[in-house]
């Protein structure tokens, strides 16, 4: 494979040589400026052999380098191993951006290369600006894929399918009218949308042409004069068809788009949210467009009444798969039975899979025995496939898209007697999230400022972790959304009633293990006083907590007080939904905890 990839790398700068560049900037995204792509879309996988969710590659004349955040230090590292590419730990203080390389390693004159339509407006204007500055050029029409990648897989084309209103909660034409209201409101007349998950919202559509993303592969331009849809013709039925008429949208190639916008009168003035639209997409409009904020990123994110009724009914069903699976394993190992991190992830799927609405995992499960529960987002294949045996711990990360609902979890569990180390490890990480869970905080407070809660019972041993504490969390969407987050570079969106957000802290020791425990959780009105309105977490994801990690010695009564209220919980919830013998396993997992 290293080979391939050297050649590969080879065959680029062959077309940057004729292109007259020096350097081109490869992002891990789409033309839709998406986190989960389809296959054609996976060029930085093709190319350095990084599967990661997150990762950006630069090429030179001379060097290859791949940027990665925390996430993939571990993993990228052992990827790009023998394939000349070098890897830039993203985030630490001896590390340059990617601009900051790029101006000391070029010269003036020289010029880099881009696909615009694989990077924002901002983004695009502050690259520029800054090569600018020292000389360099920016070419935004560097697209040679197709002619190294003889192989590379079609754009999808899988049926869209409509995302029933008694689930969705607000009927697409509501939606498009809030939408266009917000867009006149920042001056601007129409609205035009390259986000995948922005146009599953707003037209209660669905698809799967990303893996664990239902989206569908399309462009959506709002206007009150009349929307259109670009789309491939052959994800079309005709009873789609007829459904996005009522809701006042045509539909038109998926390639017409740019020539579309090109086209629009200069007075019509389109609303384009600059972190969410490519640089491209600025170019066709000509500079009639006002760079402003997404209309459709805080009403998707604030979910409505029959939405968080659906959330709520997803995790219930949800925590009874959860349960079940992890029942199966533990019986398994207990007998003796081979057992592997791929088996842990089949056994997953197979509980979920069994439960009403279920339409597919909301990302690939993540399990990681002993030093690969340290790899933050690992995913384990044929050859790092590792069996499962007393003496460590395991991390499940997994989670499913339901018509009513998303689920994201983080157990970690101890497989055999845990070490001391492991269970103080583990209670330092539940510390810090059920400080998270029992904040109580005024409106307008943003994740960024409630982050550290969840950091400093590590911190005050010297430990941490580089991910952020919480993302957001769709709706039968992406299983991360914005605008909001829980992390230590601020976001500046508030947490606001309706938000379904990620809680989960974590801890992570190279070459021994990893230790990540997650609910997700709703915020809610607490109270209103002379001060104003304060707003708290309302705990959504049912599932035990492994009562063998936990170190009652280092925790306060008021914590595992919490501990024992959210057990009881859990049992209430689910064991309604249980037979006679998952009753019992339950009832010991969710047993009060004391000193």
């Amino acid at each position: 494979m290293q080979n391939q990839i050297i050649e590969r790398i080879v065959a680029l700068r062959k077309e940057m040589s004729e292109a007259g560049l020096r350097a081109v900037i490869l992002p891990r995204t789409d033309a839709h400026l998406s986190e989960y792509i389809s296959d054609h879309w996976h060029i930085v996988r093709y190319l350095s052999g990084f599967t990661g969710s997150a990762g950006t590659l630069v090429v030179t004349d001379k060097e290859a380098l791949l940027w990665v955040d925390s996430r993939y230090f571990l993993q990228g590292a052992q990827q790009i191993e023998g394939t000349g590419i070098e890897l830039m730990k993203e985030g630490l203080p001896d590390t340059p951006s990617i601009s900051e390389y790029l101006i000391e390693h070029l010269s003036k004159g020289d010029t880099v290369g881009i696909n615009g339509l694989q990077m924002s407006i901002d983004e695009t204007v502050s690259l520029r600006k800054r090569l600018n500055s020292a000389g360099i050029g920016l070419n935004v029409d560097f697209d040679p894929i197709d002619r190294i990648w003889n192989d590379r897989p079609s754009l999808p084309s899988n049926k869209i399918f409509i995302h029933d209103e008694k689930y969705a909660g607000e009927s697409a034409t509501s939606k498009i009218n809030r939408v266009l209201a917000d867009a006149a409101a920042q001056g601007a007349k129409s609205y035009f949308t390259s986000a995948l998950d922005e146009i599953a919202w707003v037209l209660n559509i669905r698809s799967n042409d990303v893996p664990c993303n239902p989206v569908a592969t399309s462009f959506l331009y709002l206007s009150p004069s009349g929307s259109t849809l670009f789309v491939d013709e052959a994800k079309l039925t005709p009873e789609v068809i007829e459904y996005l008429k009522k809701s006042g949208v045509d539909v038109a190639p998926y390639s017409s788009v740019l020539p579309f916008l090109k086209a629009l009168p200069e007075n019509e003035m389109v609303l384009l949210a600059g972190s969410r639209a490519s640089g491209a997409i600025a170019s066709a409009l000509e500079g009639h467009y006002v760079n402003g904020s997404s209309p459709i990123a805080m009403p998707k994110a604030v979910k409505n009444d029959v939405q968080i009724e659906g959330i709520h009914q997803a995790h219930i069903r949800d925590g009874v798969a959860m349960v079940r699976s992890l029942m199966e394993i533990q019986q398994t190992v207990a007998e003796g039975k081979r057992l592997t991190e791929m088996g842990v992830a089949d056994i997953l799927l197979k509980h979920r899979s069994a439960t009403a609405l279920y339409f597919d995992l909301s990302f690939e499960s993540i399990c990681g025995f002993g030093p690969h529960g340290a790899i933050v987002h690992y995913t384990a294949n044929k050859d790092s496939d590792a069996e499962i045996h007393p003496g460590n711990l395991l991390l499940i990360d997994s989670g499913a898209n339901y018509l009513d609902g998303t689920t994201d979890i983080t157990r970690t569990i101890a497989i055999g007697n845990p070490t001391a180390d492991m269970r103080h490890d583990f209670t330092l990480v539940m510390k810090g999230h059920i400080a998270i869970a029992t904040s109580i905080f005024p409106e307008g407070t943003r994740g960024a400022q409630l982050d550290a809660l969840a950091r400093m019972p590590l911190w005050k041993e010297g430990k941490s972790y580089l991910h952020g504490t919480g993302h957001g969390v769709g709706h039968f969407l992406n299983v991360h959304e914005g605008p909001q987050s829980i992390r230590l570079n601020d976001t500046l969106a508030p947490l606001t009633p309706g938000m379904l957000t990620s809680n989960e802290p974590g801890v992570y020791l190279s070459d021994r293990y990893g230790i990540r425990c997650e609910n997700l959780v709703l915020t809610i009105p607490y109270e209103e006083t002379e001060f104003g309105k304060f707003y708290a977490f309302e705990t959504i994801t049912l599932c035990p907590f492994d009562r063998e990690l936990f170190d009652t010695s280092i925790m306060s009564d008021s914590e595992i007080e919490w501990v024992n209220n959210y057990h009881r919980m859990v049992y209430d919830r689910l064991s309604p939904l249980m037979d006679e013998t998952e009753r019992t396993w339950l009832a010991n997992a969710t047993a009060p905890l004391s000193k």
